[in-house]
């Protein structure tokens, strides 16, 4: 592994980057108090968001409370309550009040009794000089199960006059795993995650190292590899799987490769990691614009791949296949990113993405138009072909097969840029021919609302009522404007319906949006998905996505 200069941040970013976090929270409720006297106006903010297994939970719930103009309260109590029992999950919670950055530690308890409530007495004086802040901090159990979750009910404010404040919620907090946290390795952040599941059950999860910066390439970037043979509960180190160094004799910042793109071949447990390799140009480019009609590396970006025959552990060099899937004319060939798939007849498919001059202007403005497509192998990889275009301005896809064979392509779509209207969402259409020609779904453009933004969609077999039964997952920020609410969805009619009752929201707050998804067991879903330059694993049950009492309905 390669040394890279560390990072230092300055607390002015921390500061922004909470911010950033937390705005995306909108479980918030916002009261004027009229009951109460002396009290203004409450607001309390929760939501649904992943929590850190190796550190701290800050702001997990943040109060702010305004007096009455001339009064003064005391609290006496702030109590949370829980749906179920805590102590399996939190090892201690901790209470601060803030005021201009400044954390005042105030309550700290690791006594939850009953075990499903966290109480702490106080003795806080609140006046009409300004809002007082609250903010819980939770620290989990270091051997927290990833499978279970803290459903917080109500949090009821007491004040010393025996006056009491009741608010309800239904935020929802689930053990999680930071697979890769900003400035870890001397890294800047952490991007485009990928993930499947070996036969032997491991999981190995690919994404790009950006050493200097977030920018996408042209950029110092690698692709890292994270490997866990116990189901996502420990990883190994972070190990570097592909890396074009100083190629030509250009510096590494001049040969980023990235936007991997991971692949399960489970007939012959081989590992494929598909990537886009950028040499040249300049530094301040992106290689989306800047990279031209060709075939060398000296002109246009190059589809690489590595591969791995023994479950992970090693990795060969990097393949070009540049040659034999791009068009001469085409201005940029990619893949996914996300992952790609094994068919039932052993073909492998990567989901990929071109721009070709098709003789009218982008939506984007430029001369060369978008499309989504898919690259497959019949061979074991030792050769490859790509299909044709599935719509015009789609970009990032990912791919499933459904139960006759054919194959699925759930695209990215500019135009969602701009349409918030109900024909909003994912573009999706279907091959019968290895993407000679493409059939427009039903659900395209109307089922799965998006803010443009990458998305992961699996196929995968789950007994439901004592029967096995094909279910689509499928998870982005389910949102249109921003990148908000990463959420889990489940079709049981192949993708034809996505009913609410099978959405779960396991992350409101805001992040970079790009996830993937893999079944880590039969009875369990991975996802590893962008936070803000980090990525955060996390293991959902079945159940809690396709519930007994939903499937009744």
């Amino acid at each position: 592994m390669k040394t890279k200069k560390p990072i230092k941040m300055k607390k002015t970013t921390l500061t922004l980057l909470f911010f950033s976090i937390f705005i995306g929270c909108f479980s918030s409720q916002k009261k004027e108090m009229g009951s109460i006297q002396g009290i203004e106006e409450i607001t309390i903010n929760a939501c649904t968001k992943a929590l850190f297994r190796e550190k701290p939970n800050d702001n997990v719930v943040r109060i702010e409370i305004t007096p009455a103009a001339n009064s003064r309260k005391i609290i006496s109590e702030i109590k949370f309550s829980f749906k179920e029992k805590i102590d399996p999950i939190f090892k201690k919670a901790c209470l601060y009040k803030q005021s201009n950055e400044i954390n005042d530690l105030i309550g700290e308890t690791s006594n939850f009794h009953p075990n499903t409530e966290i109480r702490f007495d106080l003795n806080e004086e609140i006046t009409n000089e300004k809002t007082s802040a609250f903010a819980l901090e939770l620290n989990l159990n270091p051997n927290a199960d990833l499978s279970t979750k803290a459903c917080l009910s109500e949090i009821q404010i007491t004040f010393e006059d025996g006056s009491a404040y009741v608010s309800t919620s239904d935020a929802v907090f689930r053990p999680a795993i930071e697979l890769r946290a900003a400035g870890q390795d001397n890294c800047h952040t952490y991007r485009i995650p990928g993930i499947i599941t070996t036969n032997q059950g491991t999981l190995i999860a690919v994404y790009d190292n950006r050493y200097a910066r977030s920018k996408d390439l042209q950029e110092d970037i690698d692709i890292g590899m994270s490997r866990s043979e116990d189901g996502g509960e420990t990883w190994e180190p972070m190990k570097v799987i592909m890396d074009m160094n100083e190629w030509g004799g250009k510096p590494e910042y001049l040969n980023g490769v990235g936007d991997p793109a991971i692949l399960y071949d489970h007939k012959n447990n081989t590992i494929w990691v598909a990537a886009l390799w950028v040499h040249g140009f300049n530094r301040d480019d992106m290689a989306w614009w800047v990279s031209q009609p060709g075939m060398t590396p000296e002109k246009t970006g190059q589809f690489m791949l590595v591969k791995s025959t023994d479950d992970g552990k090693t990795w060969s060099k990097p393949i070009n296949i540049t040659q034999q899937i791009k068009d001469p004319s085409w201005q940029l060939l990619l893949q996914g990113p996300g992952r790609g798939i094994c068919t039932d007849d052993g073909t492998l498919v990567f989901p990929a993405q071109f721009k070709a001059d098709i003789g009218e202007k982008a939506l984007d403005g430029g001369k060369y138009t978008s499309h989504s497509t898919i690259i497959y192998s019949k061979d074991g990889g030792n050769t490859w072909h790509i299909g044709t275009g599935a719509k015009p301005n789609t970009t990032e896809a990912q791919v499933v097969q459904l139960s006759d064979g054919s194959l699925m392509l759930n695209m990215r779509d500019d135009r969602n840029r701009q349409i918030k209207d109900d024909t909003n969402g994912r573009a999706v259409a279907v091959t019968n021919d290895m993407g000679k020609t493409w059939i427009v779904h039903p659900s395209s453009n109307c089922a799965l609302p998006e803010p443009n933004c990458m998305a992961s969609i699996i196929g995968a077999d789950v007994r439901i009522e004592k029967e096995n039964q094909k279910v689509l997952f499928f998870s982005n920020p389910a949102d249109k404007y921003r990148r908000i609410n990463m959420t889990i969805k489940a079709s049981l009619d192949e993708g034809m319906s996505w009913p609410e009752h099978y959405h779960l929201l396991i992350h409101a707050p805001e992040g970079f949006g790009y996830s993937c998804l893999t079944m880590v067991d039969e009875q369990h879903v991975g996802i590893v998905y962008e936070g803000n330059r980090n990525l955060i694993f996390q293991k959902i049950p079945v159940s809690d996505i396709i519930s007994d009492q939903n499937i009744n309905k």
